[in-house]
């Protein structure tokens, strides 16, 4: 997902952007909507939340 379409989502749910990296302007969205925090994280590449917004984006973030 391109970073003004996150940055959109994040308008959306309250969040200032401000110069937060991809991986953090997720991850606070991921708090505010009271999920894991866990975008790239070390569970990453055996992730079961299959209907997660940020799975095609968080399992390569998580290679790099």
């Amino acid at each position: 997902m391109k970073m003004q379409e996150i940055r959109e989502i994040a308008k959306n749910t309250g969040i200032k952007a401000g110069k937060m990296s991809k991986m953090e302007l997720i991850r606070s969205i991921q708090r505010a909507e009271g999920n894991n925090d866990c975008f790239a994280g070390d569970n990453a590449s055996g992730c079961e939340q299959l209907n997660c917004l940020w799975r095609e984006d968080c399992g390569a973030a998580a290679a790099l």
